[in-house]
């Protein structure tokens, strides 16, 4: 990180998307940026022994693929947050 004007920037920057950042992690290494990387809190799913398949049009999958992606997890994922959180809630 530089200090810049006593504020502190980032010198990864900020990408569009997947591909612009794939094409700037081929020809960087993150070891080049170690002072500016952050511990994550990782949870894990607990052994989930059985699916259901749940069929969604076209236009709600995508919201939930989009919103999904904002989070950073799957949409499957997603869903199976939202629907234990309401299971919770019942």
């Amino acid at each position: 990180m530089k200090k810049i004007n006593s504020k502190i920037t980032n010198r990864i920057p900020e990408f569009k998307n997947r591909e612009e950042e794939a094409r700037f992690w081929e020809t960087h290494s993150f070891s080049e940026f170690v002072d500016e990387l952050k511990p994550v809190k990782v949870k894990f799913a607990k052994n989930l022994s059985e699916g259901i398949t749940i069929r969604f049009d076209e236009v709600t999958l995508n919201k939930i693929r989009g919103l999904a992606h904002k989070k950073g997890i799957g949409p499957t994922t997603l869903a199976r947050m939202w629907i234990l959180e309401h299971l919770q809630q019942a």
